[in-house]
């Protein structure tokens, strides 16, 4: 049974969990999740996995120089996209590496962390459908202990603030 979430106890502060990706929708739930964090009083939890399948079959050399590689190429885009936040939310977010499977590692995180309340992902705006992400979580988001916003990766920084 997942863990209760206590983001409305004393002591908590609920928290907006944003998978950083690298896909051009990315932006738009970190922006979403910003903003609503900004006028909720909440915090953002931003989430990078280096996926490690490849790095299983190299050498054990070539394997940590890609993992070295991998964590120093995450710290950049999270470094980016905390300072989007920082301006938007006026807030420094927390900031999570895992490694493995994305999707496994968002259940790990959320059951670890009671005060993360929603999860907030944006959906694709190709013709492949609303993202690899946002297709493998429908599989199991109805198990979720928490809720779950898709925030429409077309929209502009206005609507997004107008449904924030």
């Amino acid at each position: 049974m997942p863990n209760k979430r206590r983001s409305n106890e004393a002591g908590h502060k609920r928290k907006y969990l944003v998978v950083i990706d690298d896909t051009e929708e990315c932006d738009r739930a970190v922006f979403w999740a910003a903003t609503r964090a900004a006028r909720t009083k909440a915090q953002i939890v931003m989430l990078r996995v280096l996926e490690t399948a490849e790095r299983n079959q190299q050498w054990l050399g070539v394997a940590d120089i890609m993992k070295a590689e991998a964590q120093e190429a995450a710290h950049a885009v999270l470094d980016k996209f905390a300072a989007r936040v920082k301006k938007i939310a006026h807030a420094a977010p927390e900031r999570v590496i895992r490694e493995g499977n994305t999707s496994d590692e968002i259940v790990k995180l959320i059951d670890e962390d009671a005060d993360i309340g929603i999860l907030v992902l944006a959906a694709g705006t190709g013709k492949e459908g609303p993202g690899p992400l946002i297709s493998n979580l429908a599989k199991t988001v109805a198990t979720f202990p928490i809720a779950v916003a898709i925030v429409p990766g077309q929209l502009s920084d206005d609507d997004l603030a107008a449904m924030a």
